[in-house]
């Protein structure tokens, strides 16, 4: 072997993932090397992994690497492609109107952000129809987002001769000495992640004006570059908005006073306050079943959502109104293992309905509400096989509450007793936002609840939970979120101070994700998410709080209704 001092070659091997090794010169950008192989993709190319390690395509390559281009279909590469768009959205937004604030509250199902319009009127259709057309213009003339580091003061400056209050508040608790601005032109903005390298990407979007706001119309992950039809959304809609006055009360609007709110001591009043209007939506929604006599209650909800302590509570304030449900176990009507229908990889899908006995189901719902005797099924999960259970008979008017992610489907239980039946659906719909143009997703909050909860009761490590958070949320989307509308109440299981309490507890988790892992990247992600909130005391939260199925402690975990 004859090994050598050499100079360094001028040019620079990328590897991809598919076997092509590509050539250039050294300090050439990841986006020019991967325009020449875009077409071997299923998708437009927003960013890239280098060696383990997610850069936006401006990034230049200055050694050999290995690269795997990050596409729209990816979870990575929509929130590249829909953060961007929300900064087109802004630059649109300055140059159409002099007077009013831009908001982006939260998303809806059919793959949009609802954003709202402050400080004037709302926009009217001819309005809205020229900051769309002003948002095309841009994308045709590719402005570049030039990305900045400036000293912290130097934004704090900048943020402040634009009146930006939200955005200072959050910067006051600001720990590292810079922060990354993306600028067009003379606006500058603080956008949390990596965004494209300019507007020419942004090709796929549309306005839409509804309830007072408008929605800022993305592509979904399934079809990257189409937009779906739009759906309508009362009860979602109508869920935020409640979310949104709960924020008012609290006098908490942002992020940053949040922070501000929990160092000047009023974390025990943000707490107890959060806790009480959960409580009185419980409540609430326990008098509407009992006015409505309903026979029985479909409960249902994401992964996270806190369905199980919402339940409880809503079966304690049932107890207190007289009526002492029944909790029909869904998990039992497994139909036998072998007989699970499977997905398209030929792996079985217990999340799919017909994973239920339905037919069993349905006899068994009609004799219990006819007050004849039923023997129950019990699922046996190690063998995979049903057996017989319980024997039960119902009291005169007992209803059944039945919870699971199909509760909400047309086909669980029979027409006749559709009518009759009451409808809940929990998610934790945050609209607690970093700022008035960063929002916080609700899929984070519910991964953050589940890597705690996981690591506790199942001793599953961050990275585990993060690997199998794909194939939850592609069965929540199959077989969950198509039916929320279908709900008589939408229960917001989201509490303002959450995030600031599960913080300690999940960062050192995050941390333990190791650096070859795949799912670091996700790790890194969310830990610099969470830099933003302080810290809050998680004993000062009550033992029946819904924060509490995640965070333990809960005096709910062991809680049965008597079956006497």
């Amino acid at each position: 072997m004859s090994i050598q001092i050499t100079q360094p070659n001028p040019n620079v091997e990328v590897h991809l993932p598919n076997g092509k090794v590509l050539t250039g010169p050294r300090g050439t950008t990841v986006g020019e090397f991967l325009d020449q192989v875009k077409a071997d993709f299923p998708a437009p190319i927003v960013a890239a992994v280098i060696n383990n390690q997610i850069h936006e395509l401006t990034y230049p390559i200055k050694v050999e690497s290995t690269c795997t281009p990050v596409t729209m279909d990816t979870a990575d590469g929509a929130r590249i492609y829909r953060r961007s768009l929300i900064f087109l959205l802004e630059i649109a937004f300055a140059k159409c109107f002099q007077q009013g604030s831009l908001n982006i509250d939260y998303s809806v199902s059919s793959g949009g952000f609802y954003c709202v319009v402050k400080e004037r009127d709302p926009l009217s259709q001819a309005e809205l129809d020229a900051l769309e057309g002003q948002m095309r213009t841009l994308v045709e003339e590719d402005h570049a987002f030039e990305r900045r580091e400036v000293p912290i003061q130097k934004a704090i400056d900048y943020f402040t001769k634009r009146g930006h209050d939200d955005k200072l508040r959050l910067l006051k608790h600001r720990r590292k000495e810079y922060l990354t601005l993306y600028a067009v032109n003379d606006l500058m903005d603080y956008m949390h992640g990596y965004m494209v390298p300019s507007t020419k990407y942004l090709q796929w979007f549309g306005l839409r004006l509804v309830n007072g706001g408008f929605i800022l119309q993305y592509p979904r992950r399934h079809a990257p570059t189409k937009l779906e039809a739009f759906g309508d959304y009362p009860k979602l809609i109508r869920a935020f908005r409640q979310y949104g006055d709960w924020l008012e009360t609290l006098h908490i609007d942002s992020v940053g006073a949040l922070n501000d709110a929990i160092e000047s001591g009023r974390a025990d009043e943000i707490v107890l306050v959060s806790e009480a209007l959960h409580e009185q939506g419980i409540a609430d929604t326990a008098q509407q079943i009992a006015e409505r006599n309903s026979r029985i209650i479909l409960i249902a909800g994401p992964s996270s959502s806190g369905k199980t302590t919402t339940s409880r509570r809503l079966a304690i304030q049932l107890l207190a109104r007289g009526i002492s449900p029944y909790p029909l176990e869904l998990d039992h009507y497994f139909v036998d293992r072998d007989d699970t229908p499977v997905d398209e990889n030929g792996d079985h899908d217990f999340e799919a309905i017909g994973a239920l006995n339905l037919e069993r189901l349905a006899k068994d719902i009609e004799k219990l509400i006819s007050g004849e005797e039923v023997q129950l099924p019990r699922y046996n999960f190690k063998t995979g096989r049903s057996e017989e259970g319980d024997v039960i008979r119902l009291r005169d008017g007992q209803p059944l509450i039945l919870e699971g992610i199909h509760g909400l489907n047309p086909r669980l239980i029979l027409d006749r007793w559709a009518g009759s039946a009451f409808r809940l659906y929990v998610s934790a719909l945050t609209q607690l936002n970093l700022d008035r143009h960063n929002r916080v997703s609700t899929t984070d909050t519910r991964l953050i609840r589940r890597m705690v909860r996981d690591t506790r009761e199942r001793g599953y490590s961050a990275q585990a939970t993060i690997s199998r958070w794909e194939s939850v949320r592609r069965g929540e989307k199959r077989h969950i979120f198509p039916y929320q509308e279908n709900a008589d109440v939408m229960f917001n299981s989201a509490l303002v101070y959450e995030l600031a309490a599960l913080k300690p507890l999940v960062e050192p988790l995050l941390r333990q994700v190791p650096h070859n892992a795949p799912e670091y990247i996700e790790a890194r992600r969310l830990l610099a998410f969470l830099d933003w909130f302080l810290p809050l005391d998680a004993s000062l939260i009550p033992m029946n709080s819904i924060v509490r199925e995640f965070l333990g402690g809960s005096s709910l975990k062991d809680f049965k209704i008597w079956r006497g």
